[in-house]
């Protein structure tokens, strides 16, 4: 993998004590939730309103709703390899476990899931990610229509707001060469 993971992020991680009351919560939900406040909530945090919108938005998207949550952090996993993000990689590999995804599921996605162990919908929802990366007109009407004979509308959109969304998210980690995250410390 090309991406490299400089050492000096171009923006000041800001630590729980530098932060408003009420980002000082979003840190608390976040070390509850995860087991660490990731790097790019402490880059974000520099712009606080930005950052309370970042984590409902991300909330809301990877949570489990008519797709898994652990199938959404697939989804981003898969879109943090195509993107080559070491930190966004790392992230969501992490989320998809804590979410309930196997380990065989996390490989799988960061090589050829088609041999990997998913139903033949969640293989289309990857191919969807895939196509979506390469370019917005790789979701053709035949495509298309395929993803709406497994998927229902809600479905199909929470799969492409997912796939949209890590392209914006891994960019904006890489470009602001914001640090891997370490993992959280065991419980």
């Amino acid at each position: 993998m090309s991406g490299t993971q400089p050492s000096q992020a171009r923006i000041p991680l800001l630590e729980r004590d530098q932060v408003s009351p009420e980002l000082g919560a979003l840190y608390d939900a976040l070390l509850a939730q995860r087991g660490v406040v990731p790097n790019m909530f402490k880059t974000v945090a520099n712009t606080p309103a930005l950052a309370m919108a970042v984590a409902g938005f991300l909330k809301t998207l990877l949570s489990d709703s008519a797709l898994k949550g652990w199938y959404k952090e697939l989804i981003a996993t898969r879109l943090s390899v195509l993107l080559e993000s070491p930190y966004a990689i790392q992230g969501h590999a992490l989320s998809a476990r804590q979410k309930g995804a196997s380990e065989a599921q996390i490989q799988a996605v960061q090589g050829n899931f088609e041999d990997g162990p998913f139903t033949a919908a969640e293989k289309l929802g990857l191919r969807c990610a895939d196509r979506l990366h390469k370019s917005a007109r790789d979701i053709d009407d035949a495509f298309f229509a395929e993803l709406k004979s497994v998927f229902n509308d809600q479905q199909i959109v929470e799969l492409m707001a997912t796939a949209a969304a890590l392209e914006l998210f891994a960019r904006f980690v890489d470009a602001l060469r914001i640090p891997i995250t370490p993992p959280p410390e065991s419980r």
